[in-house]
């Protein structure tokens, strides 16, 4: 985990160094917001910032939004001052730490605002399959695809292959190429020159430089434009990228791990992704199934997030009923891992008496294994039951029940774009059109909400 810190390490934030450096960080030290942000742009990277509260917080973050680098940004200041953390938070920051620090509370910080996560947790032999192709591999610089439904941990199995290999002490840097727009994409992959278009106040370093020596994980890959798609293939192929509006051609060395949710064969012969690139990255694939597919996992999986959330909210661990066990093992789980781990989490807040029983067990949307099917209606029940399923829609236009449909799912999915259209079927370019026209309609669209990484 790479540490920026912006201030004086003559004072106090000395010691927050030091138990970040003693906690496995790697850090380095700026002393104004002017050298982070050069920093930044310079493709050095961070993965959390700490700032004195003293700084122009609002500034840098600021700057940080418009100029697309994301980074999670924590203040620290001289003591408890309630009004200190109050302005830090409203200015951006994500946490607040007293000085001089406590070593745990450092740690926790750290865990918790970088949402790291190094357990696989796993029973099933189909998991085990997976994970020993991964360790035969991992070692080579080969391109690899890891592929599988939305929310089975496949970022999370890359970062397994990173660690494994022998670029595990350089940078591992991800572009989320479903989440940027397609028309910044390409700057955030190779950088630009100052001056390249609007908004380029400084040179940028993209994401192939920030990862150089290292491995550039391009997740969700499927939803790159296909025009970006050539200059993505001679990048990949060659080593070699060109910034925008740059003169030169610049030189690079990573491996390459991409991620998809969609079938590529299908897409490559439905002509929406290259077949050059997809042989080219195609080196190796690992195919993460699905969690109904590896029943063996989820009672592993339920024992690893009940402590998990039990210990985040400072409630005991309670066991999980018999009953509450098969409620979870019935369930269809089309959110996979990253589904359990939400009902759980819940299930841990709303859990009462001694154990998790069925009652704590809430399954959010309407999931057609939820949904109760028309030829499930109580015998005896005849055509008024029936039509009570299909009555609250009548009148309606087709519009304002996929309005509802795509809005209640984006709900249930915490407002993540990407797992909510991959439920839906749909693109996420089509998912952010639509939400564009509910909000030019004065509709209130879900924000995203941070979700904790799925872990598998």
């Amino acid at each position: 985990m790479r540490l920026l810190i912006i201030g004086s390490l003559n004072g106090r934030i000395t010691a927050a160094a030091q138990i970040a450096l003693a906690r496995g960080a790697k850090v380095s030290q700026v002393d104004d917001v002017d050298s982070a942000l050069a920093n930044l742009r310079a493709g050095q990277g961070a993965d959390l910032v700490m700032i004195d509260v003293d700084f122009d917080i609002a500034r840098f973050v600021g700057s940080l939004r418009s100029e697309r680098i994301h980074v999670p940004v924590v203040a620290c200041g001289i003591g408890s001052d309630a009004a200190a953390a109050v302005r830090a938070i409203k200015a951006g920051a994500k946490e607040y730490i007293p000085l001089p620090p406590d070593a745990e509370l450092i740690a926790a910080v750290l865990a918790a605002v970088t949402e790291e996560s190094r357990t696989i947790v796993f029973r099933d032999p189909s998991m085990g399959a997976v994970l020993k192709l991964a360790d035969q591999v991992a070692a080579s610089d080969a391109s690899i695809l890891v592929c599988g439904e939305s929310g089975t941990g496949k970022e999370l199995l890359a970062r397994y292959v990173h660690r494994k290999s022998r670029r595990a002490n350089a940078p591992m840097v991800s572009v989320n190429c479903a989440a940027i727009p397609e028309n910044l994409l390409e700057s955030e992959l190779f950088g630009h020159e100052k001056g390249a278009f609007t908004g380029a106040v400084a040179r940028r370093i993209g994401k192939f430089e920030e990862a150089n020596g290292g491995t550039l994980l391009l997740d969700e890959i499927s939803e790159m434009d296909p025009r970006l798609q050539a200059k993505l293939l001679r990048a990949v192929q060659e080593r070699e990228i060109d910034r925008v509006g740059g003169t030169a051609p610049i030189k690079v060395d990573i491996r390459v791990l991409a991620t998809s949710n969609r079938d590529l064969e299908a897409e490559v012969r439905a002509g929406r992704f290259r077949e050059d690139l997809y042989f080219r990255l195609n080196v190796v694939t690992l195919t993460l199934p699905p969690l109904r597919e590896r029943p063996a996992d989820i009672d592993a999986l339920v024992i690893h997030f009940v402590e998990k959330y039990s210990a985040a909210n400072g409630i005991a661990v309670r066991p999980v009923s018999a009953a509450a066990a098969e409620k979870l093992r019935g369930h269809a789980w089309r959110g996979n891992v990253r589904e359990l781990e939400n009902v759980l989490h819940r299930a841990v807040l709303l859990a009462k008496g001694d154990a998790i029983v069925p009652d704590a067990i809430v399954f959010s949307g309407a999931t057609r294994d939820d949904a109760p099917a028309a030829d499930a209606v109580a015998p005896g029940a005849g055509p008024r039951a029936m039509t009570a399923l299909r009555g609250a829609q009548v009148g309606r236009t087709v519009a304002d029940v996929e309005r509802d449909l795509i809005l209640d799912t984006l709900n249930h999915c915490l407002g993540n774009r990407t797992h909510a259209a991959n439920i839906l079927g749909i693109s996420i370019r089509t998912m952010r059109n639509k939400l564009k026209l509910y909000s030019e309609e004065g509709v209130t669209v879900p924000l995203p909400r941070e979700a904790e990484r799925a872990v598998i």
